[in-house]
């Protein structure tokens, strides 16, 4: 998980401070790396299965099921920041900011990025894994 927040971080927060965007350095260390973090953690918790991983999810076809996760973290995501940008303005007191714009885009990347690298990684050691206990 540590990998999962500081790889978006340092990327996303070097090409900030590179491009002069001050706002993006911001988000690199909060909803760009945090959003990674806790979706790398989910997804990973969730393809384990408590060490036993569901059958479906070894048998389909890598791209299939990478694709499928990553609309449903992403969709998740999108829906999310989406709501929050809407919704915290208009029923807190918490003012519009750009800040509250960005989650819109930095969750549903960060979230498909995440799943993307988590679910390959995944993919790739239960293949060795069911391959070798087949020998």
């Amino acid at each position: 998980m540590l990998t999962a927040y500081a790889a978006p971080a340092l990327m996303a927060g070097t090409a900030g401070v590179i491009t002069g965007q001050q706002d993006l350095a911001m988000a690199a260390c909060t909803s760009i790396a945090g959003t990674s973090a806790v979706v790398a953690f989910l997804v990973g918790s969730w393809l384990r299965h408590g060490g036993q991983p569901r059958r479906w999810t070894t048998t389909t076809p890598r791209v299939a099921l990478t694709a499928a996760l990553v609309i449903t973290a992403a969709g998740a995501a999108a829906l999310l920041g989406w709501f929050t940008a809407q919704w915290l303005p208009a029923h807190s007191p918490i003012p519009a900011t750009p800040w509250l714009e960005r989650l819109r885009i930095d969750l549903p990347v960060s979230a498909a990025l995440a799943t993307t690298i988590v679910t390959l990684r995944w993919r790739s050691t239960t293949s060795t894994t069911t391959t070798a206990s087949r020998a």
